[in-house]
């Protein structure tokens, strides 16, 4: 697959929702249904509006997205039918290219995202037992450099 990393544009806002949905929804079981609810209505509020890197095919049809911050990866999110081919490591391989420090948080249930970004060569440096909302679904803190 040839992908391309560039930023996110307004009128693409329903479509990296719809990514971050199907991605959730593919990893993180652990959430109650009135939480993963809130989630939504809060990602649908920031998300078009927020400054993302998209990873898009040919046909310039967007497949993940990552929040960059600084060196801080707020969000990664990669849709499940392109999930194994390579995307979340261009986007990674994107934020070394500007920091060649990375940082990130990750919820410990969400075990494919903690065994990436350890593939990715992260290392656990703290875990808090709440989310950045206060809910108790612990994160771990990791870095990279």
């Amino acid at each position: 697959m040839n992908l391309t990393i560039r930023r996110s544009r307004q009128d693409e806002g329903d479509k990296l929702v719809s990514i971050w949905c199907r991605s959730v929804d593919a990893t993180h079981h652990f959430l109650s249904a009135d939480y993963r609810i809130e989630l939504e209505e809060l990602v649908r509020s920031f998300l078009p509006e927020a400054p993302l890197w998209v990873a898009v095919t040919e046909q310039d049809e967007p497949v993940a997205f990552m929040l960059l911050t600084d060196q801080h990866i707020d969000a990664l999110f990669v849709d499940p039918d392109v999930r194994g081919s390579g995307v979340g490591k261009l986007l990674i391989e994107h934020a070394l290219s500007m920091s060649s420090t990375l940082t990130t948080n990750v919820n410990e249930q969400n075990e494919q995202a903690v065994g990436f970004y350890k593939k990715m060569g992260f290392s656990v440096t703290g875990r808090t037992e709440v989310d950045d909302l206060g809910r108790p679904y612990p994160l771990l803190n990791l870095v990279r450099g």
